[in-house]
């Protein structure tokens, strides 16, 4: 499974680095940030995951959006400003609503928000950044993971395997 670790390294290099040009300064909490919103997404797990290993799924993260030459330094913020809304938009239907800890789920949707809040500031020309492909891999990849849950009708082992699938792709 691809990680965004990197990804997030290279949004606090893009904010100090040589594509200042591209006026993205992140706040300086930024991996503070996304280390809580880990944390949280850690804190929902309900069912244990070995319960759910038979309702276990490939959802095809799209990794090659992960890889973070110096030529893709400018496309990170926005991939990862793609890939927060998506999270946010999941985490927020009312299905998710009835399966989380009303608590903790708005914690999510905080860490979240406050993030894609930290990423508005970024000001990049898409022209430069040629973010169609990302993003089209992007809505399929959090549309397979919303039939998935639809085909399992939301269960309890759905919704763990994809906090686990998220919280792979996030960390």
């Amino acid at each position: 499974m691809a990680l965004l670790r990197p990804l997030l390294t290279t949004m606090v290099l893009c904010s100090c680095g040589p594509v200042e040009s591209l006026s993205c300064h992140l706040p300086q909490n930024s991996l503070l940030l996304s280390r809580k919103t880990f944390e949280v997404l850690e804190q929902m797990r309900r069912v244990s995951p070995v319960l759910c290993l038979k309702d276990r799924r490939d959802f095809q993260f799209p990794r090659e959006m992960v890889d973070v030459s110096q030529l893709q330094r400018a496309r990170a913020a926005s991939v990862l400003q793609m890939l927060l809304q998506q999270m946010f938009r999941l985490f927020h239907t009312e299905r998710a609503s009835v399966a989380w800890s009303p608590a903790l789920l708005q914690d999510l949707r905080s860490e979240l928000q406050q993030q894609l809040q930290n990423l508005s500031t970024c000001s990049i020309q898409a022209s430069l950044l040629d973010t169609e492909g990302p993003a089209l891999a992007l809505r399929r990849y959090f549309r397979r993971i919303a039939l998935y849950l639809e085909e399992k009708q939301y269960s309890n082992c759905a919704w763990e395997i994809v906090r686990q699938e998220i919280t792979r792709a996030y960390s």
